[in-house]
């Protein structure tokens, strides 16, 4: 448990500010449960839902009993991996009954203390750049709810230019906000990867401290361990190229060995987490269908651009006023490219944390002008024209010594914030799928749970998949885009299953095929086909409400 004396050392304006974005991000999902009624009951998410559904899914199986993941996705066999460990030991706390609405409060209860853990992770690596509170707090704003110029591709009507949403709608690792208001474990992933270079870039603290942290980091989310390891090995050979290896070879070496040590000992969960998903056919096949492919170079451009003048004076200060630590700046921003780049299917999660290194890139130069501005001589009508040229370094002299102007380029950072915000309140107040589940179609999912035994097998549309194993301990054949193994091949299948001319020998196959325990009828099933399950000789009728039904799978034997 964090001592006092370890939570004192945080300014107030921290802890306030850390409230107050948290506060205002649970919102929306107080209002959601404030929005549900007699027809309507809310998933609690307010967006990626299907993501978030597979969340409570896997807290479910903890709460069953599962140490090990297996995706309740796909009903293949599965060796079972050490993953999502910390959504597992959440479902632990929970138990019947009111389970579901214990998992969703759990998940909320996990978003407050990763938000915590983030606000209080940003401020110290801010702080190890920026020594003015007046642009830390700027900092802490600016990395946890800034973003980049997507209201401005909206507003001009380029909402899907060049083949995808602006950054700052969609991509968590870009900028901040979407974890703060729905995505907890990647938030103390973040905490853990900030706090690690806080450590590695402190020569008096020991390097096996931020591997341990990274090691920790890596169950949160294990792709950001090699990420850190790239940004690490990036500032050593910064270090290298500015000459540190001819001027002081022990120096150089000193900080190479923080960063093996460090590296080393986060090691262990990736080299785990590979093997592990090279071995088994469902995980292995998981990573093939998960692509998050970086978008075009100029949605990045439109992403940070904003603070590009700025960043690009930020670095040009670092680079003349030498600091080995500093340097992890221009190092990262070197390595950008490289990594969301990189021919690799998770391309876009690699751009996680840059954000942060190029506000204080930015807050960097602000300080360094202002500072400079209080104690230079005012200069002559001739130079103030010589120096009116467009530049960064006139642009950035402009911005620090007009407090406005630097606020009114920080604030434009805050729109697209603003609007998600306020579109989430503004979908929660409409109860519509997906954000809320028919009541009926809930009394079915519990009554599902109610009827049939752990760890059976669901055959169901898609839609209707990702949503069971939220309400019950079950195994669905599809029901999430990369966790349902061989999906594309599938989904066709499935589909076709519920068309009335099917072969039913096809259906049956089927069946067999994934051990099938029980058929699901809802809505999604009836659009698919007017196959009546209830005329098959093999399926027996357990439950039937409204337009929603339960089928048990007999005769197996027999087939």
């Amino acid at each position: 448990m964090m001592s006092i004396a370890f939570l004192r050392r945080y300014p107030r304006w921290l802890w306030l500010f850390a409230v107050s974005a948290l506060v205002l991000t649970t919102l929306p999902y107080l209002l959601g449960y404030a929005s549900q009624g007699v027809e309507w009951r809310f998933s609690g998410f307010v967006f990626a839902v299907e993501d978030g559904n597979s969340y409570i899914a896997k807290m479910l199986r903890g709460a069953l009993g599962d140490w090990l993941f297996r995706t309740p996705y796909s009903a293949l066999e599965q060796r079972g991996a050490l993953a999502y460990l910390p959504f597992l030991l959440l479902g632990k706390l929970s138990a019947p009954p009111g389970q579901h609405e214990q998992l969703v409060a759990l998940y909320q209860l996990f978003r407050w203390a990763g938000g915590w853990l983030f606000f209080m992770a940003l401020y110290d690596f801010i702080a190890l750049f920026i020594a003015e509170e007046r642009w830390q707090r700027w900092g802490v704003a600016l990395a946890s709810l800034g973003g980049g110029l997507g209201w401005l591709l909206i507003l001009l009507g380029r909402g899907f230019w060049l083949g995808s949403l602006p950054l700052d709608i969609y991509s968590p690792e870009t900028f901040g906000f979407l974890m703060l208001l729905g995505l907890p474990h990647l938030l103390v992933a973040r905490a853990l990867l900030l706090w690690g270079l806080v450590v590695y870039l402190r020569p008096e603290q020991s390097p096996w401290k931020a591997g341990l942290l990274w090691l920790a980091m890596g169950l949160f989310q294990p792709l950001r361990v090699p990420l850190v390891w790239v940004i690490i090995g990036s500032h050593w050979l910064l270090l290298g190229a500015r000459g540190l290896w001819q001027k002081d070879r022990a120096l150089w070496w000193s900080w190479a060995r923080r960063g093996i040590w460090a590296g080393v000992l986060s090691a262990p969960i990736v080299v785990y987490t590979f093997f592990a998903f090279s071995v088994d056919p469902v995980l292995r096949q998981w990573v093939a269908q998960n692509l998050i492919l970086s978008p075009h170079p100029l949605h990045y451009l439109a992403a940070y651009g904003l603070l590009l003048p700025f960043a690009l004076a930020g670095m040009r200060r670092i680079w003349r006023k030498w600091t080995e630590s500093g340097a992890v700046l221009i190092a990262w921003t070197l390595a950008l490219p490289f990594l969301i780049y990189i021919p690799y299917n998770l391309q876009r999660r690699l751009a996680e944390g840059f954000w942060i290194a190029w506000v204080i890139l930015a807050l960097i130069a602000l300080e360094t002008k202002a500072s400079t501005a209080r104690v230079e001589p005012v200069e002559s009508s001739q130079t103030k024209r010589k120096n009116s040229a467009f530049s960064a370094h006139a642009a950035v002299s402009f911005f620090a010594n007009a407090k406005a102007g630097s606020q009114f380029i920080f604030g434009l950072t805050f729109i697209t914030t603003l609007i998600l915000f306020l579109g989430s309140l503004q979908a929660v107040l409409h109860p519509a799928e997906p954000l809320f589940r028919p009541a009926n179609e809930v009394e079915a999912l519990t009554a599902l749970n109610a009827l049939v035994p752990a760890d059976s097998v669901i055959l169901s549309a898609f839609e209707s998949g990702n949503i069971i194993p939220v309400y019950a301990p079950v195994y669905v054949v599809i029901g999430h885009g990369p966790e349902s193994a061989g999906l594309a091949e599938l989904k066709p299948r499935v589909d076709a299953l519920y068309v009335a001319a099917a072969d039913d020998a096809e259906r049956q196959s089927l069946l067999d095929e994934f051990a099938v325990d029980y058929i699901f009828w809802g809505p999604y099933e009836r659009a698919l086909g007017t196959w009546n399950p209830a005329e098959a000789e093999y399926l027996e009728m357990l439950y039937q409400s409204d337009a929603y039904a339960i089928f048990a799978v007999t005769q197996k034997n027999q087939r």
